[in-house]
């Protein structure tokens, strides 16, 4: 099967999760060892808006930190965090492409929030990637592993339904794009990292009408909004069908929409 085209992404519509989207990032960077480079030097993959990226600057102020997306609308939106940090470094972001993306120099850290489930076979990079990591350096990355939640399950059986299927197939990401724990752990131990790898669901309350539709807006249905973008009528059906489905599956009390969300966090630190 075709790897899936590359979604046109919405900032605004990305960030009306904002907090839910960071957090993971923010315990993520906790768990990252000191860094051997004063300053450092850190690349983070798959920045989006940048609104996770100022969190490298606030851990290490010092640190000349490049965001990577290949998104011109997501980093249009990151250039507003660009430039001088409060500790004399520096933030800048650039194009890149994680499927063919090759390091250049060496980095303290290369750290990865909810990217690299978009880039199939990315478990080949790290070899390449680690190779650019400074001794005692680290690679750091958290993805989305929910896959198998109706969130994905119900929108991957409605594009392969009858009517849909035409236009939708191959579209969305498949159910392997990301690997099971063990096997991220496994990957990085032999690459002759120290790793850690563990797993959070976080029971996200979300707010307003039909708010797991929009949190799906702002990322796993882009594909689809991608493939349909030509045909408003075609795209709105779809919504509706799909809003339908979700309101089923995720119940709204008076408190709000309750998603529970799976991520899975590595850690993996180059032997000094």
């Amino acid at each position: 099967m075709p790897a899936a085209p590359t979604p046109t992404w919405d900032p605004g519509q990305y960030l009306r999760h904002a907090s839910h989207r960071a957090r993971p990032f923010a315990e993520l960077l906790a768990r990252v060892p000191a860094l051997p480079g004063d300053p450092a030097r850190i690349a983070d993959l798959g920045c989006g808006p940048g609104n996770v990226t100022v969190q490298l600057a606030e851990r290490w102020p010092a640190a000349y930190i490049t965001g990577y997306d290949n998104s011109p609308e997501m980093l249009a939106g990151a250039e507003a965090h660009a430039g001088p940090t409060a500790g004399g470094g520096r933030l800048d972001f650039a194009h890149a492409d994680l499927t063919d993306w090759a390091p250049t120099g060496t980095y303290d850290l290369i750290v990865s929030n909810a990217a690299l489930q978009w880039v199939p076979g990315h478990l080949e990079a790290f070899g390449s990637w680690l190779d650019a990591v400074a001794p005692g350096g680290a690679f750091a990355f958290q993805v989305p592993d929910n896959i198998d939640a109706p969130l994905h399950t119900l929108m991957r059986e409605l594009a392969a339904s009858a009517r849909w299927r035409g236009r939708l197939a191959g579209v969305l990401r498949r159910a392997d794009s990301v690997h099971a724990p063990l096997v991220y752990l496994d990957r990085l131990a032999r690459l002759g990292c120290e790793v850690d790898v563990w797993e959070t669901t976080y029971m996200q309350v979300l707010a307003g009408e039909d708010a797991v539709l929009d949190w799906s807006k702002g990322t796993g249905m882009r594909p689809v909004l991608t493939a349909l973008a030509d045909d408003p009528e075609a795209s709105a059906a779809f919504t509706a069908e799909y809003r339908d489905l979700l309101r089923t599956a995720y119940p709204t009390a008076e408190y709000g929409t309750v998603l529970p969300f799976r991520r899975l966090f590595a850690v993996a630190r180059k032997a000094g």
